[in-house]
């Protein structure tokens, strides 16, 4: 019936929480009828701040959030604050705590999955005891409070050098940053080590072989070390132990290897990927759950007709959740679902003060290389992926779902936005 009133849940107010919840409403203000009239969006999440958590392995960790109050009550989204522990595709609600330690539920029609990833912590000894992460503002923040506080120690091998366990993308970016982040701690004449260990044979084997050369120039400019084909087995309060049996003396591991989907995927029934994620249609729907829509880090999709699949980013998080949210809305609407579909891909990988690399396509095909790709890292870092304005036309707008990355490599030059 036109009149009844209908519920679209979304959990997660991150990079594609929010764009499904403004996707969302777009498909409903664009399809003014009685029908969209009583559709009701709601997110739900811990806080209504966008993490920018692209940004966490950078100097001030604390300011990487954006407040999404305005911009939610602009567009007519209604934001619960709780976290959703519970799902019962059952009986279509969703069990929520909120920060009081209150649980109460929440039925949906539709329940769009933007939970996140996490990162993995394996079962080494010490990793949790010993070792610093930068998933979140509250991880990245104590990393950033020990660093300043290794100041007030004595120097020493394990004071001054830093270990990162993981050569993968955030491995990569934090590694860059930290020998002018401690230098400017603790002195610029201080002798700085920094140390990357991963147990693959090459740097950034997600990236594979384009970015290499930039990635290892960069390296030995800033003086970060790489030690490859070694895992890390152990981590202790004054050093790190890696497989060949060397050990490095320090004070600071920080561990990046890995991520999984939020733990939430594992409550709806369907074929997950090695990540947890819930494979999805062209539509985000998840096929054996035709109420629910997986997007963003929680979703295996397809971004092409070339066997390319979505990556756990926020370049690719953006994208889906404009498809999730209003595929969601237009499913209920009686509308056309719009094909999720994400066929450019570039990559913007920062290396500190040497600069940065940027590639274009799924064969990562280098596109700029230090100071001029650096002003294209601080654009994406800064402007692009930050939300929109809180104003309804301009939100709505930008919210669309059929919606072309810029190429990175025109940089600012674009104008356009995430």
């Amino acid at each position: 019936m036109a009149g009844e009133q209908k519920r679209i849940v979304i959990i997660g107010a991150g990079f594609a929480g929010m764009w499904s919840a403004l996707s969302a409403r777009r498909a409903i203000v664009y399809n003014a009828t009685e029908r969209a009239s009583n559709i009701d969006v709601v997110v739900i999440a811990p806080s209504d701040d966008l993490v920018v958590r692209p940004r966490l392995y950078e100097d001030g960790p604390e300011n990487m959030k954006s407040s999404l109050t305005e911009l939610f009550a602009a567009t007519g989204v209604r934001f619960i604050k709780g976290t959703v522990d519970e799902i019962n595709t059952e009986s279509h609600e969703v069990s929520v705590l909120d920060p009081q330690g209150t649980r109460s539920s929440v039925t949906y029609d539709r329940l769009v999955v933007a939970a996140g990833s996490r990162l993995v912590r394996p079962k080494i000894d010490g990793l949790d005891e010993h070792a610093f992460s930068i998933d979140s503002i509250d991880e990245a923040v104590k990393l950033d409070n020990h660093l300043k506080s290794v100041a007030n120690l004595p120097p020493s091998p394990a004071r001054d050098t830093a270990v990162v366990c993981g050569g993968g993308f955030t491995g990569i970016e934090i590694a860059a940053e930290l020998p002018a982040r401690l230098r400017a701690i603790l002195g610029p004449d201080t002798n700085v080590r920094v140390v990357v260990v991963d147990r693959n044979e090459h740097i950034g084997p997600e990236l594979g072989p384009g970015p290499r050369p930039a990635i290892t120039e960069a390296f030995k400019s800033l003086g970060v070390e790489m030690k490859l084909g070694s895992a890390v087995t152990a981590v202790d309060a004054e050093g790190v132990t890696l497989a060949s049996g060397e050990r490095i003396e320090t004070f600071t591991a920080v561990w990046t290897g890995g991520v999984a989907a939020n733990a939430l995927t594992q409550q709806i029934a369907g074929e997950k990927d090695t990540f947890g994620r819930l494979h999805t249609d062209r539509t985000l729907r998840v096929p054996s759950e035709p109420h629910v829509y997986a997007t963003g880090d929680t979703a295996h999709a397809a971004t092409d007709d070339d066997g390319n699949c979505a990556m756990m980013s926020c370049q690719h998080a953006n994208i889906l959740g404009r498809s999730s949210g209003y595929n969601a809305a237009a499913d209920l609407l009686g509308v056309p679902q719009v094909p999720y579909e994400q066929a450019d891909y570039g990559t913007c990988l920062d290396l500190g003060p040497w600069g940065a690399v940027v590639t274009k396509g799924w064969e990562r095909e280098v596109q700029l290389t230090g100071a001029e790709a650096k002003k294209v890292k601080k654009w994406v870092n800064g402007v692009l992926i930050y939300p929109p304005k809180a104003d309804a036309e301009e939100a709505l707008a930008a919210a669309d779902p059929v919606y072309k990355i810029p190429d990175l490599a025109d940089g600012p030059a674009t104008g356009a936005g995430f």
